[in-house]
């Protein structure tokens, strides 16, 4: 039986979106848990354990991957990003980054090149051929 992650955030401000990329992560059979939010304050108060995530103590989420929107109301994925780099170690943990987006833009692209919490940059929609270079990629040893 392969190890899985134990939970994904998807970061996304459609509900669709979040709804079809939750089921393809199930499909995938990777998490233990997916977590769905439509912002990046979302995620970080799930990260963070803070808003509606809110939970006593002092043990942190810490998902192993999140996928990440860029063009999201509130808080954007590069506001974030920004936000995320100035948390606590202890806070972060060893999240892998993905950005998943409909971004053409090459700028887009080459900032989240400059960032060093972004693993990596896909193209949406995500897919099942998505998840397994994701997998083999930044997660070899849970296959």
């Amino acid at each position: 039986m392969k190890k899985k992650l134990n939970c994904v955030l998807l970061v996304d401000d459609d509900n669709g979106t979040n709804f079809i990329n939750q089921m393809i992560i199930k499909k995938a059979d990777i998490a233990e848990y997916v977590q769905t939010v439509l912002n990046g304050k979302e995620a970080l108060d799930f990260i963070t354990n803070k808003g509606k995530f809110e939970k006593a103590g002092d043990v942190f989420p810490q998902p192993m991957l999140t996928l990440l929107d860029i063009n999201m109301p509130v808080m954007d994925g590069w506001e974030f990003l920004e936000a995320y780099h100035a948390l606590e170690e202890r806070q972060k943990g060893k999240i892998i980054i993905i950005m998943l987006t409909t971004s053409l833009n090459p700028d887009d692209k080459s900032r989240a090149d400059d960032i060093s919490e972004v693993s990596d940059y896909k193209s949406k929609p995500l897919s099942l051929e998505i998840v397994d270079d994701i997998m083999k990629t930044h997660f070899s040893d849970y296959l």
